[in-house]
């Protein structure tokens, strides 16, 4: 009777091993992406800028490792696939464009007293819902990207209103409380993530210097710029990545 009892209490334990749990912790870190976006939206909807930033690089940071652990444990799906991209569309497209929003919101009024201004804010959820649907489907884009990702653009984005609260400098207040600046970088943002841009990969293939040097020099004028500038790199280093880009593709070329 006793092992019997045992038996059955041990069962469901016995069940539970022979699960493949090595599968589900990618999505699981998908998730957990996903809940540091719908924070993030929380924090903003606040005006708490610097805790949506963090919100949204911790976001950024199990986006990494998601598919890190897929190849690791070598259960890629098509279920992590979309679940990864939806999760994305909240870290890295809702909360930019609930950013984006504010600052028109908050912005002085260039365009006119319209109600409905601000929400062109969200032209950059629109942008980055079009980038996610189409990196899924090109295949091109498994060592390098074309068009700028969308946690990039989230990080520029959710970088503004803290060079906002942490600058000294009346005309960079100026020119971001602007609302035709913030319509041009609102419009670019969209157009970048989209454009036909090859930009260079930041993963180390080969270990030695020749190979590595354009990603050594990135990198080094990045820390530089982050000791230097604080929040106010962000901007400069994801329009330094672009600007880098574009020139190595123009001497690959020749």
């Amino acid at each position: 009777m006793a092992c019997y009892f045992i038996r059955n209490l041990l069962s469901p334990l016995s069940k539970f091993k022979k699960m493949n749990i090595k599968k589900h912790i990618p999505n699981l870190i998908t998730l957990i992406n996903l809940f540091c976006g719908c924070v993030a939206i929380v924090f903003i909807s606040k005006a708490d800028y610097e805790m949506a930033f963090y919100m949204v690089c911790l976001g950024i940071f199990f986006d990494f490792f998601d598919g890190f652990f897929a190849r690791l444990f070598k259960v890629s799906s098509p279920l992590g696939l979309q679940l990864d991209s939806l999760a994305d569309m909240v870290t890295s497209g809702v909360a930019p464009g609930y950013v984006m929003y504010s600052l028109f919101s908050e912005s002085a009024h260039e365009l006119g007293t319209n109600p409905a201004i601000p929400f062109l804010g969200f032209i950059v959820t629109l942008g980055s819902c079009y980038r996610l649907a189409n990196f899924n489907i090109d295949t091109r884009q498994t060592d390098s990207f074309i068009g700028l990702p969308t946690p990039a653009n989230s990080l520029f984005i959710l970088s503004l209103p803290l060079v906002l609260q942490f600058s000294d400098s009346l005309i960079l207040l100026e020119i971001l409380t602007n609302q035709w600046v913030l319509l041009v970088i609102t419009l670019c943002s969209a157009y970048v993530m989209n454009a036909e841009i090859p930009l260079f990969s930041l993963k180390f293939k080969k270990f030695n210097l020749k190979d590595n040097a354009l990603q050594i020099v990135f990198l080094a004028i990045s820390l530089a710029l982050l000791f230097l500038l604080h929040f106010g790199a962000i901007p400069v280093i994801i329009i330094f990545y672009v600007l880098l880009s574009i020139i190595n593709n123009l001497f690959l070329k020749k």
